[in-house]
């Protein structure tokens, strides 16, 4: 829809017109590099997250840690997708080439050496800098908007504290949590992801010329797709993220809370 509007109009349009063309297999073309890009991303972005998270909260000391929270997220998720981009801009365009240009390659072993052979190893970075645009803001609403929706659940919604929680019942607010912040990933991200799509399909084309090209409402095109794809994509890997953590034992910090220091500043105990 991004890439050819006038060929896809919607998204059952679209699901119709490439099962008419290419089968159901067509639905799945480009599955490999998506598996690949997608699978080093998030090993990059939530292990550095984890890493950025505690190294900017110690700079920052325990009472403004909690007090600057959102800030902490924001920068600890922003440096953390910068690097996980850096592992996924190759398999992304990729999978582009292979999705959007008929008869390129219909496999990831016929892309690779054909796109290095074509432009050289820029033929794999060249939308690395739209790929931040789409990416970070994408990432800094992921984890900052998850992490505050799972606080005010536990605080406003779920009936019991979170230490009272069933490891189940924990599991489900971090779906639920996971879904509404892959909404809001998925309208930040949509017009520089549009970009993205058009820049790795055509040759000699700069993320300027496409956006003006496209215009305000063309890089809009697609977005009710992506925020199906998007919400569910995101509520599975916070899904899966716990439970990994659940089934290994690993630590899984509650919501943070006021430390002691500071509500003796504000005057909040007794």
């Amino acid at each position: 829809m991004q890439v050819d509007p006038q060929k896809y109009k919607s998204i059952f349009n679209g699901f119709s017109v490439t099962i008419n063309e290419d089968g159901v297999r067509g639905l799945a073309k480009g599955w490999a590099p998506t598996f690949i890009g997608y699978s080093m991303q998030g090993l990059c972005k939530f292990g550095f997250y984890e890493v950025f998270k505690i190294l900017y909260g110690n700079m920052l000391g325990e009472e403004n840690a909690y007090l600057w929270r959102t800030s902490l997220y924001l920068a600890a998720s922003a440096s953390a997708e910068f690097f996980a981009d850096i592992a996924l801009a190759p398999m992304e365009a990729a999978k582009v080439r292979i999705q959007t240009q008929p008869g390129y390659a219909n496999t990831l072993r016929q892309a690779l050496p054909k796109m290095f052979g074509e432009e050289g190893i820029w033929a794999f970075y060249k939308g690395v800098a739209p790929l931040w645009m789409r990416q970070i803001p994408y990432t800094m609403m992921k984890f900052a908007c998850f992490e505050r929706t799972v606080e005010a659940l536990y605080k406003y919604v779920v009936p019991k504290p979170r230490s009272e929680c069933t490891k189940g019942e924990q599991l489900v607010v971090t779906f639920v949590a996971g879904y509404i912040a892959g909404v809001f990933c998925a309208i930040v991200s949509h017009p520089a992801d549009s970009v993205v799509s058009v820049l790795n399909k055509e040759k000699g084309s700069s993320a300027s010329q496409v956006l003006m090209r496209l215009g305000f409402k063309g890089v809009w095109k697609g977005l009710f797709a992506r925020i199906i794809m998007i919400g569910t994509l995101t509520a599975l890997q916070w899904f899966i993220y716990d439970s990994v953590k659940v089934y290994f034992r690993l630590p899984r910090p509650p919501p943070p809370e006021m430390p002691e220091s500071l509500k003796k500043k504000l005057g909040l105990t007794e």
